[in-house]
């Protein structure tokens, strides 16, 4: 069994509490089914926002999944200009049998621009 990295991205429609949460769950909710993953196969999860994102943790999301036992951390973005606004990103570390080349990466709804070379 391999470590393994997995990222992923959402856009959010704005910077309130339900937009979050529900922006996370959606996030890491996808990661681990397109790669057929259980929580006991997280290791990790490191998740950004956007500055123009505060209202709310986005790990809290993965909380009220069901990932209590798992480490988290929120982090910001750094302010470059003319990025996209409003974007959840997470880097998960898991233990997985799937070689680097059968990892699902998953950008959904706006932030499906930012990798354009990935299949959605």
């Amino acid at each position: 069994m391999a470590v393994r990295a997995i990222r992923g991205a959402i856009q959010v429609d704005g910077d309130s509490r339900e937009e979050i949460l529900e922006g996370s769950a959606e996030l890491v909710g996808a990661v681990l089914k397109r790669n057929e993953l259980t929580s006991d196969d997280v290791i990790s999860i490191l998740f950004t926002a956007t500055p123009d994102l505060t209202a709310e943790f986005p790990a809290y999301a993965a909380r009220l999944l069901g990932l209590t036992d798992v480490p988290l951390m929120c982090a910001t973005e750094i302010a470059v200009p003319g990025a996209m606004p409003r974007v959840l990103r997470l880097l998960a570390h898991v233990e997985t049998d799937l070689a680097r080349a059968d990892l699902r990466h998953v950008y959904l709804r706006g932030a499906a621009a930012l990798r354009r070379d990935l299949p959605s």
